[in-house]
């Protein structure tokens, strides 16, 4: 595809309170509860940090984007909470669904007045006119999109905020990316890219 190049100056975050400590979480190496910025967090407990943070990629995305269009950006567990209500995470017991793009769609919509539209079938090639509107694409990729040169098990399961695109790649924001390498204006090449999305996603606007 002919690709003019974009570059979105998105602030990053991390899912994780200490962006430098997330190759010890992923792998295990540390509890999330032993981070010693959980409180930024905005949870009650380390247990409650601990539970929600591997699955705060989506919640990532929105405080950047939030932060990007000169939004006030709430600390992640209190979004949790607000998601949670408004049906786009589903938590029973240890076990949660989500996060359902419809709801969080219609929730960064009403909430933040953001554009916010849920793309059940969102092709690779749209992803350049999306961010050369203006737009921010919040895509479902497979976790290892962290270290793209290897191939993942399958497509999908974790959200990336896509903030640039060019020729070669498309740019991505990942709140699970490995410090110094994959976390913020991470680039992956198209025909890599492939093999990690979901080809699904939500799209984002001022």
């Amino acid at each position: 595809m002919s690709v003019s190049t974009t570059r979105h100056r998105v602030p990053y975050y991390s899912q994780w309170e200490s962006s430098d400590l997330v190759p010890e979480f992923i792998t295990g190496r540390l509890s999330a509860a032993d981070d010693p910025l959980w409180q930024k967090s905005g949870a009650d407990t380390p247990q409650e940090y601990a539970f929600w943070a591997p699955r705060m990629c989506g919640v990532a995305c929105l405080r950047m984007a939030l932060d990007f269009w000169g939004h006030p950006v709430p600390s992640s567990v209190p979004l949790v909470r607000e998601l949670c209500e408004a049906g786009a995470y589903v938590r029973e017991g240890d076990t949660v669904k989500g996060l359902i793009y419809q709801p969080y769609a219609e929730y960064v919509a009403a909430r933040w007045g953001l554009e916010a539209e849920s793309v059940p079938d969102l092709p690779a090639t749209r992803i350049p006119e999306i961010l050369g509107s203006g737009r921010l694409a919040l895509l479902s990729v497979h976790k290892t999109v962290r270290t793209p040169e290897a191939d993942p098990p399958s497509r999908g399961g974790h959200l990336v905020l896509a903030v640039g695109a060019s020729e070669e790649s498309v740019m991505l924001h990942n709140p699970s990316g490995l410090p110094g390498a994959s976390q913020e204006f991470a680039p992956v090449p198209w025909a890599r890219f492939d093999h990690f999305y979901a080809a699904r996603g939500v799209i984002l606007g001022a």
